[in-house]
């Protein structure tokens, strides 16, 4: 089983920055790709960044330019820097983790808890 902890979550005035941090743990037997998902309340989850196992990115149209997705492989842990935040962020960010564990012979999503980003105008 593979365990996702996200930390970073909070109240941010808009303009002002934030990161998050994931670390994936478990029976890993290959990380496909990691990212962040985020969910307004009454909207559905969508994707907010995401990067593979080789380094690509890829961006909601709504945060390029404002956030960066990176990652330590080694630690099987990603960041999410957010910067210029706009009340507009305001959501639970969920991290993913699209990985394949020695149990489950097929590559498989898991997902974290979630962490809430509060941003005041």
């Amino acid at each position: 089983q593979v365990q996702l902890v996200e930390s970073g979550g909070g109240l941010v005035q808009a303009g002002g920055s934030r990161r998050f941090r994931c670390a994936a743990s478990g029976s890993i037997f290959r990380l496909n790709a990691m990212g962040w998902y985020s969910q307004a309340p009454g909207k559905q989850r969508e994707l907010v960044a995401r990067i593979t196992s080789g380094g690509n990115t890829s961006y909601a149209d709504s945060v390029k330019g404002r956030f960066t997705i990176s990652t330590d492989v080694a630690k099987k842990t990603v960041y999410l820097q957010m910067n210029s935040l706009k009340p507009g962020d305001t959501a639970d960010y969920y991290c993913n983790c699209n990985a394949r564990s020695p149990v489950i012979p097929r590559d498989m999503d898991y997902w974290g808890e979630g962490t809430l980003v509060t941003v005041s105008s």
